[in-house]
C-alpha cells in the first residue's frame, strides 16, 4: 500500500505541475522528495525517482490524470541522496555515480555514467495507444532505446528457441509451459533495465507476428499453378485424401480444430484419422526487402524447408506445442519456395511471420507492453553484470538460500502411483550406494474426482505420515505437487469461491480435463489476499502437517486449459482481484508462489522452506523458489535448447534453476523394445544426466521410461556407469557447490553464468549458446548429438584453461575439438581456481566434520572462500555461518588458507584440509594421494608445493 501510495502521489506532483506551469510552452520541472517530475513542452509527463546511488526508476504518464499501477516485482523503496540541476535545456539527477537527463522539450530519458559516457537513452517519447480491457481503459506502450546498438543484451528469463544474446532478435514474452516472462534486461554495457509491466510484452519487434500470408502480411503467397495462398494436399499413409489452396497455414489452437477436410477426421470428429499427413507448398514473394522472420508454432512430426534447405525438423508431444525460429533475408520482389510437412497425431501447427525492421531498429533494446496504465522501468548501473544482477535484487527482493538438501540429487518420474512404490525407490538408492537427497510426489496421488482435495487417496497411499517417517529415516526429503486448480467438487474449490477466489469462466464454459471421464475444473485467483490465506490454510492442514519438506507447484503460468488462444486463456485467468486477466498476463506466478513462501516461513520460521515452479516472474528469487524449465519433450534439439534457456533464465536474476532430465515427454519408438531405439533413449538420458550434474539443481523426472538409474540400464553398463558417476561426482563437489549457492545470497551471486558474465571483453563468446560457466572455475560444455564422441568448444580468451580429467593445459581465445567420449561430458577448469571437494556421500547431510581436499590449479592468482552454516534454519540471515577464505599466489607459488570467520552450532572446531596440486597434466583422482595434509583449527596457515 505504501508503494501505491508513492505512485499515486508522484502522478498528482505531475498533474500539478502540469497545470501551473505547461501554460507558457515551455518545459519545466519540480524536485520532489525523491527525484523530479517533469512537464516537457511536448509529449508525455515525467518523473524520475532515486532508489539508490545506481537505480533510478522511470514513469511516464499517457495523460496528467493517470496513475501508475502498484508493482508486483519490486519491493525496494525509493531512497538515496541525489542532486538536481538544470543543463542545456535537460532535467539532470546525479547521484554521483549514475546521471539521469530528461530533455525538457520531449521528455525522453538518457542515462550516462560516473564517465559522463551514456550508456541508455530513449529514442523518443514513449508511445501510448488507447485499449479497453473488459471494458476498463488501459493503454498499450511502447519504448525504444539505443538504436542501432551493438552491445550484447541478455535476460529476459527462460526461452527454448536456441537465442543467447538478444540484440537483434525478437521475444515474446508471455507466460507457457515452458516459457518464462522476466522482463529483465541486462548489457554488456553494465546497466539493466526493469521494464515493470504485468501483461503480455514483446522485446525486439514490437509488431505481433501474424499468419503468413495474410492479407495483412509482407508476404505475398502462391501455390500450384500460381494459386493465391497455400496448397495443401492432405494424405492418410501415401493415399490423398484432399486438395485445397488455404490463405494461411493455421491449425495453432483449439477453436481451428473444425475446419478440416473431408475424410481426415474420426467420425466422432475427436481427431485426425490415423496415419494423416498433410504437406503445404507455397511460393512467398517478398513486398519489402530484408530479414524476414518465421515462427513455426507445432506440435507432434513436422519439418520446414525453405528453397529446398531443411530449417526445421523436429517432434514435440501433440498437447505441448511451441514456436521454432527461423530467419531468411530476401531481397524486395524476391521469393522463397516453402514447404511445410505435418503429421498432426492430435497436435497443432501454425507458420507465422514478421516484415523486416530497419537495421538500425533491428538492433536496438525495445520493449511493447499490449496493456498498461503508464510508461514504468528502472534503470540499474553495476561495474559489471553481477553488480547490475546484485542491483536488480535490491529493487525484487534478495535470492534466498535454499536448504542444503535441494542441491543434491532428486528423483522423479510422472508418476509414483503407490506409497510403497515411492519409498521403495529411495530404498533402492540406498542399497545400491547411489547419493539421492529428495523424492518427488508428483500429482495425481489424490482420488481421480478430488482435484485439489489435497487429500491422499487411501486405497494407494493408506498412511502418508509413516510414508514421509520413512523417507526421513532414510535420509532422505519428501516433495510433493500442489497446483492451484480445484474441481467444483472438492470442498476446498467452496471455499474458495466463496471468498470471490476462483476464476469462473472455465467452469461456466463446461471444459473437462484430460482425467478419466473428465472433470470441471478452474484454478484459484492468488491476488484475492483473502484467497492466498485460504489456499494456504488448506494445504497446512492437509499436507504441511505431515511433515512435507518441499512443494512443488506446477502449473503455475496459470495453465488453466492448454491450446487455448491467449485471448481466452487471459479470459479464463480473470477477472482478478486487482483487474482483468491480460493486465496480470505474466504475473500469476510471483502472486501464487509468493503468497505460499511467505506462508511457509510465518508457520515455520526455523526453517528454509523450499517450492519447485514452473513459471516464474520479476522477484521469484526472493520466494525460495526455484524454476524447471517445464514439460520438454525427450529429443535431442530439446537438450540443446535447455542450456540457453537456462543461462538467460539465470542472467535475468533468478540463481536456481533446473531441468527435467532426459526430457518429459517422451516419443513411443523410446518406450519400445525397439534395440536401436533404447540405444538412443540411454544415451540420451546420459548426456542429459551429466549436464544436470553441473546445473543449479539436480532432478531426474519424466514420463514413462521409469527414469531411476537403475531402470535406464543394468549396473554395469555404460549407462548405469556413467549416471552413477556423476552422481557421486555431483557430491564429492558439494562444499564448492554450496558455496556457489550461498553466495547467490551474500553476493548476489549467479550459479550458471553465461561466457559473457567473465569474460565481457571477449566478444567471439556473446554468442556461445552452448557452453557456460559453473561457478568461477568450471567451462561446460554438454554434448547434445547423438553418438557424438567429441565436440567443438570455445575456450575464452583472457585464461588458460585446464580439461578436469586428464589435467591438459590450453590457451583461451580459441576452440579446440574436446574429447567427449561417451562416459564424459567436456569439463575445463580456469587456472587459478580453487576447488574444494569432500568425501563419497549418500546425501548432503553435515559434513562439516569431514575432510576437504583442495584442488588447486595453478598458473594464475586465485581465490576462494568456502562457506558452511546448519543447512536448514534461518540463522545465516543472522550471520550464524563461517567462512574459510583461502587464496593461491601464483608468482610466489603460495597457498593461504585464512583464518576462520564466524560459526555455527554443530561446527567443528577442528578438521582435516589436504591439498592436490593440479599441476598441467596431472589426471582427476578424488581419491588419490595428495600433496599436503593439515590440521586446520581456525589460524591462518599457508602450504606451498613440495612442502
Amino acid at each position: 500500500m505504501r508503494r501505491l501510495a508513492g505512485a499515486l502521489a508522484a502522478a498528482l506532483i505531475l498533474a500539478t505541475a502540469s497545470s501551473a506551469e505547461a501554460a507558457d510552452g515551455d518545459g519545466h520541472f519540480v524536485r520532489t522528495a525523491h527525484g523530479i517530475a517533469v512537464v516537457p513542452a511536448h509529449g508525455p509527463r515525467v518523473s524520475l525517482e532515486v532508489y539508490g546511488p545506481r537505480i533510478v526508476r522511470v514513469t511516464a504518464l499517457p495523460a496528467p490524470d493517470a496513475r501508475v499501477m502498484p508493482s508486483l516485482m519490486v519491493t525496494a523503496r525509493p531512497n538515496g541522496r541525489f542532486t538536481v540541476s538544470e543543463e542545456s535545456g535537460r532535467a539532470v539527477i546525479s547521484t554521483g555515480e549514475i546521471h539521469a537527463e530528461v530533455d525538457l522539450a520531449d521528455g525522453r530519458v538518457r542515462f550516462r555514467n560516473a564517465a559522463g559516457e551514456t550508456v541508455l537513452a530513449e529514442t523518443a517519447p514513449p508511445s501510448f495507444t488507447p485499449v479497453t480491457v473488459q471494458g476498463e481503459p488501459y493503454v498499450s506502450i511502447r519504448q525504444q532505446f539505443n538504436r542501432g546498438t551493438d552491445e550484447g543484451l541478455f535476460g529476459l528469463g527462460q526461452h527454448q528457441n536456441r537465442q543467447m544474446n538478444y540484440n537483434g532478435e525478437d521475444v515474446e514474452l508471455a507466460q507457457h509451459n515452458i516459457d518464462i516472462a522476466i522482463p529483465f534486461i541486462v548489457s554488456t554495457r553494465n546497466y539493466g533495465l526493469l521494464w515493470d509491466n504485468d501483461s503480455i510484452t514483446r522485446f525486439g519487434n514490437p509488431r505481433p507476428y501474424g499468419l503468413a500470408g495474410a492479407a495483412d502480411d509482407g508476404l505475398a503467397v502462391t501455390g500450384d499453378n500460381g494459386a493465391n495462398g497455400w496448397t495443401a494436399h492432405y494424405y492418410v499413409g501415401d493415399r490423398l485424401v484432399a486438395t485445397r489452396q488455404e490463405a494461411t497455414i493455421d491449425y495453432q489452437y483449439l477453436d481451428r480444430g473444425n475446419d478440416w477436410p473431408t475424410g481426415t477426421r474420426t467420425p466422432d470428429g475427436a481427431g485426425t484419422v490415423p496415419g494423416l499427413r498433410v504437406v503445404w507448398t507455397g511460393r512467398a514473394t517478398a513486398r519489402s526487402g530484408g530479414l524476414h522472420r518465421f515462427r513455426l508454432y507445432a506440435s507432434s512430426y513436422f519439418s520446414m524447408s525453405i528453397d529446398g534447405r531443411e530449417a526445421i525438423d523436429a517432434w514435440r508431444q501433440n498437447w505441448n506445442p511451441w514456436y521454432h525460429n527461423a530467419d531468411l533475408p530476401i531481397a524486395a520482389g524476391g521469393h522463397a519456395d516453402i514447404r511445410i510437412e505435418w503429421r498432426p497425431e492430435g497436435g497443432y501447427l501454425a507458420l507465422l511471420h514478421n516484415d523486416p525492421q530497419d537495421e538500425a531498429d533491428r538492433h536496438s533494446l525495445s520493449f511493447a507492453s499490449e496493456v498498461g496504465r503508464a510508461e514504468d522501468y528502472y534503470f540499474i548501473a553495476g561495474d559489471d553484470m553481477d553488480g547490475v544482477i546484485a542491483g536488480y535484487r535490491a529493487l525484487t527482493g534478495k535470492a534466498e538460500l535454499l536448504p542444503r538438501w535441494a542441491y543434491g540429487f532428486w528423483q522423479s518420474r510422472e508418476r509414483y502411483e503407490t506409497q510403497d512404490q515411492l519409498v521403495g525407490v529411495v530404498e533402492e538408492y540406498r542399497r545400491r550406494g547411489l547419493p539421492l537427497d529428495n523424492i518427488v510426489q508428483d500429482w495425481f496421488y489424490w482420488p481421480e474426482d478430488a482435484w485439489g482435495s489435497h487429500r491422499f487417496d487411501p486405497a494407494r497411499y493408506p498412511d502418508p505420515q509413516a510414508m514421509i517417517d520413512r523417507i526421513h529415516a532414510l535420509d532422505a526429503h519428501f516433495m510433493i505437487s500442489v497446483w492451484p486448480k480445484f474441481y467444483p467438487t472438492t470442498d476446498n474449490y467452496r471455499a474458495l469461491d466463496a471468498v470471490g477466489a476462483i476464476y469462473r469462466r472455465n467452469v461456466a464454459l463446461g471444459t473437462r480435463d484430460w482425467v478419466g471421464q473428465g472433470y470441471l475444473n478452474s484454478f484459484y485467483d492468488p491476488y484475492n489476499a483473502r484467497g492466498r490465506r485460504l489456499y494456504w490454510t488448506q494445504i497446512r492442514d492437509r499436507l504441511a502437517r505431515l511433515s512435507v519438506d518441499g512443494w512443488w507447484l506446477d502449473a503455475s503460468e496459470p495453465d488453466i486449459h492448454s491450446n487455448l488462444s491467449i485471448e481466452e486463456r487471459a479470459l479464463r485467468m480473470g477477472p482478478t482481484a486487482l483487474g482483468p486477466g491480460a493486465a496480470f498476463f505474466n504475473s500469476y506466478p510471483i502472486a501464487h508462489v509468493g503468497g505460499l513462501a511467505g506462508n511457509l516461513v510465518r508457520w515455520n520460521p526455523a526453517v528454509r522452506p523450499f517450492i519447485l515452479t514452473r513459471s516464474a516472474f520479476g522477484g521469484i528469487q526472493r520466494a525460495s523458489a526455484a524454476v524447471w524449465s517445464g514439460d520438454v519433450p525427450s529429443r535431442w534439439e530439446a537438450l540443446r535448447d535447455q542450456i540457453s534457456a537456462g543461462i538467460n533464465y539465470s542472467m535475468s536474476g533468478a540463481p536456481n534453476w533446473t531441468h527435467d532430465i532426459g526430457g518429459f515427454a517422451v516419443e513411443a519408438r523410446y518406450a519400445s523394445q525397439d534395440p536401436a531405439a533404447q540405444e538412443e533413449w540411454r544415451e540420451l538420458n546420459t548426456r542429459w544426466f551429466q549436464f544436470g550434474a553441473f546445473s543449479p539443481l539436480f532432478r531426474s523426472h519424466g514420463q514413462f521410461p521409469h527414469r531411476e538409474i537403475y531402470e535406464m540400464a543394468p549396473e554395469g553398463s555404460p549407462t548405469y556407469e556413467t549416471m552413477a558417476w556423476y552422481d557421486r561426482l555431483r557430491y564429492r563437489l558439494f562444499p564448492y557447490i554450496y558455496t556457489l549457492a550461498a553466495d547467490t545470497y551474500w553476493r548476489d551471486g549467479t550459479i550458471m553464468r553465461g561466457l559473457v558474465m567473465d569474460f565481457p571483453q571477449d566478444r567471439r563468446g556473446w554468442g556461445v549458446d552452448d557452453e557456460y560457466m559453473f561457478g568461477p572455475a568450471f567451462l561446460v560444455a554438454p554434448v547434445s548429438e547423438f553418438r557424438a564422441r567429441a565436440r567443438d568448444v570455445y575456450l575464452p580468451a583472457g585464461a588458460r584453461w585446464i580439461d578436469f580429467y586428464s589435467g591438459e593445459a590450453h590457451e583461451g581465445g580459441r576452440t579446440i575439438r574436446a574429447a567427449a567420449p561417451y562416459e564424459r561430458m567436456p569439463l575445463f577448469v580456469r587456472a587459478g581456481a580453487i576447488v574444494p571437494t569432500g568425501p563419497a556421500m549418500q546425501q548432503t547431510g553435515d559434513a562439516s566434520a569431514s575432510p576437504i581436499t583442495l584442488l588447486v590449479y595453478p598458473g594464475a592468482d586465485g581465490s576462494f572462500s568456502l562457506y558452511e552454516d546448519d543447512g536448514a534454519s534461518f540463522a545465516y540471515r543472522r550471520n550464524v555461518y563461517a567462512r574459510i577464505p583461502i587464496r593461491w599466489d601464483d608468482r610466489s607459488g603460495t597457498l593461504t588458507i585464512g583464518p576462520r570467520q564466524g560459526g555455527y552450532p554443530g561446527m567443528a572446531p577442528r578438521r582435516e584440509i589436504r591439498v592436490r596440486w593440479m599441476i598441467p597434466g596431472r589426471a582427476l583422482d578424488l581419491d588419490g594421494t595428495v600433496d599436503s595434509s593439515l590440521t586446520y583449527s581456525g589460524e591462518a596457515v599457508t602450504v606451498r608445493p613440495g612442502a
